[in-house]
């Protein structure tokens, strides 16, 4: 009886590590996904957490990209680390989304702050590809969660080579238009990029949340901005795309600092790629 038992809860076990982290296309899956993710970094500790859940080729920015697995497996596995998703969006798909929200470290002191985590459906289930936070100061203002479900499904025949190239191209073609235009007209460029719901992450400050609160936080901090993009990827349905890279900021006060960043896309009616959110972490030179 007692070898049954054992044999039973053993099955379970396997049963519930191996579905934890199933996707069924929808963000409700993705949030779920996520929040065992927080879970199993506090109780498995966080080491434990990121190598059971990120892909193979998985980054994290600490500060600079790194493999997620490369890079965990020298560290301790700490249980200090606790975060809550907010904000999710699963491309038409299935096969892509995205998660943010706010995260606190203990620590002698403790340290808030937000993060954006990529991630994508790979065998049936969510695995983290891309993962970085922001600190910020202890938060003021609690975030509204909203969990934004696909309005309608849809998955390619076909997606060869050719086809995510063309599709990565046009993600650099993006970004090489917004950086001309950051050149040519300054932060303004901004307006004709942002979608009316775009958040912004960006180091000692809450989340920044509407076109319009962007913008103005653009144009009262930042003089210049110039960016290089390092790498791009689009959802196979097409409508949800992210790139990441280094981004140089002249601030209004003369003092010049790089990021890395994570910018998420969304493509519109008309074809045009808006950015709905993003984030910037400090680089390390």
């Amino acid at each position: 009886m007692r070898n049954k038992l054992i044999c039973t809860l053993i099955v379970v076990s396997f049963a519930f590590g191996a579905f934890a982290q199933r996707s069924d296309g929808t963000t409700k899956s993705l949030v779920n996904a996520d929040k065992e993710f927080a879970e199993s970094a506090v109780k498995n500790g966080v080491k434990s957490a990121f190598h059971s859940y990120s892909a193979n080729d998985a980054i994290v920015f600490r500060p600079n990209p790194v493999n997620a697995k490369t890079y965990y497996a020298t560290q301790q596995n700490d249980k200090n680390l606790v975060w809550a998703p907010s904000y999710a969006r699963v491309a038409r798909s299935g096969d892509w989304g995205f998660t943010t929200g706010g995260f606190t470290l203990e620590g002698d002191q403790k340290v808030y702050g937000q993060y954006v985590s990529v991630w994508k459906a790979i065998n049936g289930k969510w695995e983290l590809v891309i993962d970085l936070g922001a600190e910020h100061n202890k938060p003021l203002h609690p975030v509204a969660e909203n969990f934004i479900e696909p309005t309608e499904y849809y998955k390619p025949k076909f997606n060869g080579e050719k086809q995510i190239a063309a599709g990565k191209d046009i993600l650099f073609t993006t970004e090489r238009t917004l950086n001309a235009t950051l050149k040519s007209y300054g932060m303004g460029a901004f307006g004709g990029f942002l979608n009316h719901d775009a958040r912004i992450i960006f180091p000692g400050y809450e989340p920044i949340i509407g076109k319009d609160k962007a913008i103005a936080f653009y144009y009262n901090m930042v003089s210049k901005m110039t960016l290089k993009t390092t790498q791009a990827d689009k959802a196979s349905g097409g409508d949800l795309a992210y790139t990441y890279g280094i981004a140089t900021i002249d601030y209004k006060t003369d003092l010049r600092e790089s990021f890395n960043y994570v910018f998420i896309y969304e493509r519109q009616k008309d074809h045009n790629w808006n950015l709905i959110q993003q984030i910037y972490t400090p680089a390390e030179r």
